[in-house]
């Protein structure tokens, strides 16, 4: 493909019908961690009996219409989603590495159905913590491997723009749960925005058997001749993957023939056992990553980037925003939110290409740029009562971390890595991105009393993005255009290249 071919042109040619089917039913899982980081938002007061409901619904006399919770105990049921996220992602990693990305996928969806249960049937506090908890277990899982599946499925020159498609998920969940808490915030009608996801669990679940496993994992793992048929379907039968198949560095003349035709046969979602005379590819675990030199750059880059995404704050608008505008806006928080929201996955969609034309880390860093300055807009505006500022702020700031911050720390780790430590640098990346995100909603309701509301805790925003912009700037080697990880970061990853 020439460098100036214009991207409709290169879209029109690399995605198949499949290819799409595939996008779609493995992005349902980083939807669900969007849903579920959005879904308390809205009826946060209906759900902890701070506001009476505007009419009875349907469901009443079968569960209570609201938990009796205070501020503090709120912050826990929201928060403890993060835990569950924190485990899922450290244990995602090793699993996709040893299991294959397919299969867990298809695990972590009982989790979003178990938990969405719960949390919809639940009469107390233990019960609806106990849901978010299995619910982040599965969105955990869903932000580590997804990306990683998608950037061995997607076409090697849009890799930037597919692996968009993971924030892209995440904001459509956030959106679809606005929306739903904005018509349903009544009653209990709260129950049916929790059992909305469980339901979406049970789809993805019976899609993801029309998915093949990853064909990179499965020329490493089991089979080169099963990688090169299943990335054959995946392009089309008229598609020349000559070029990936060597990309792979995997020598797939040890297959003989009888065993190609018979795999040839095996249903998409069907996952081969392993074969001993496939290329043996060690793993590298968290630990011993951690512990060579060669891969903690990548590590501290990828964590770096991943704390910037949460302690920026786009949380706090995600979580928090309607009962933190609520008393400047006091009619139209929710709908503002909504709108918020939409823009979210319009500026996303509309910047996926972005990174691939002007590079991640310029991305990354004029999400950060944005959002520090829209932070302290926001906290002046909140503090002195200026209402288009603070709508202004609160829209502007959403559309700065769509930018960069929101899309591009979910690929970053199959660029600074080689394979064999893609799961581990991932887990590590995301375990860092859940306790940053556990901070934000357990402690900025609690920091924001203490300074005394008003928006002054946006100040607390704006210092980290000061501070981590610049580690960024500094550290994080730029990967557009760069043929693999010695051209990253020099001598075999040992030294960083800028």
């Amino acid at each position: 493909m020439a460098r100036d071919e214009p991207l409709y042109k290169s879209l029109i040619r690399d995605t198949t019908a499949y290819f799409a089917y595939i996008l779609i039913a493995t992005t349902l899982g980083p939807f669900q961690f969007g849903f579920h980081l959005a879904e308390l938002n809205a009826p946060q007061d209906v759900l902890t009996c701070k506001s009476s409901s505007l009419r009875q619904s349907s469901l009443a006399g079968s569960f209570p219409d609201c938990i009796p919770m205070n501020t503090t105990q709120f912050s826990v049921v929201t928060s403890i989603f993060t835990l569950g996220g924190f485990i899922g992602a450290l244990t995602a990693g090793p699993s996709c590495n040893k299991y294959g990305r397919l299969l867990t996928m298809r695990m972590k969806t009982i989790s979003f159905v178990l938990g969405s249960a719960l949390e919809t049937f639940a009469t107390n506090i233990p019960m609806f913590c106990f849901g978010r908890l299995i619910s982040g277990l599965g969105c955990g899982a869903a932000i580590v491997v997804v990306p990683i599946y998608i950037a061995e499925v997607a076409p090697p020159k849009e890799k930037g723009l597919f692996g968009a498609f993971t924030q892209i998920s995440i904001n459509l969940g956030i959106l679809v749960a606005q929306l739903l808490g904005y018509f349903m915030s009544k009653g209990n009608l709260w129950r049916i925005i929790l059992a909305v996801a469980g339901v979406i669990g049970l789809i993805q679940l019976a899609a993801l058997f029309l998915v093949p496993e990853s064909p990179k994992w499965l020329a490493e793992h089991r089979s080169p001749q099963t990688a090169r048929q299943v990335l054959q379907r995946i392009r089309g039968h008229k598609a020349n993957v000559d070029a990936e198949v060597r990309a792979w560095n995997i020598d797939a003349s040890a297959d003989d023939i009888s065993e190609e035709e018979a795999l040839l046969s095996a249903p998409p979602g069907s996952h081969p056992a392993p074969n001993p005379k496939a290329a043996a590819t060690s793993t590298i675990g968290i630990w011993e990553a951690l512990a060579r030199p060669t891969y903690r750059p990548a590590i501290v880059a990828v964590v770096a980037v991943m704390f910037a995404q949460q302690l920026t704050g786009i949380n706090s608008i995600i979580m928090y925003s309607v009962s933190l505008l609520s008393a400047l806006l006091p009619t139209t928080a929710s709908l503002l939110i909504v709108f918020v929201s939409a823009l979210n996955v319009v500026v996303t969609t509309i910047c996926a290409p972005l990174s691939d034309r002007i590079g991640r880390k310029t991305c990354i860093l004029i999400s950060i740029v944005g959002m520090g300055t829209c932070s302290v807009l926001l906290a002046l505006a909140l503090n002195f009562s200026i209402k288009p500022l603070a709508a202004a702020a609160t829209l502007i700031f959403v559309a700065s971390f769509a930018v960069g911050l929101g899309p591009v720390p979910f690929i970053l780790a199959n660029e600074l890595v080689g394979p064999e430590a893609v799961g581990a640098t991932q887990s590590c990346g995301l375990a860092a991105n859940w306790i940053a995100n556990f901070l934000v909603s357990q402690f900025f309701p609690i920091v924001d009393q203490a300074l005394g509301g008003k928006g002054k805790v946006y100040g607390v925003f704006a210092g980290f993005a000061v501070v981590l912009g610049g580690f960024i700037a500094w550290w994080v080697p730029e990967t557009r255009g760069k043929s693999g990880v010695e051209e990253v970061w020099g001598r075999g990853g040992r030294e960083r290249v800028e």
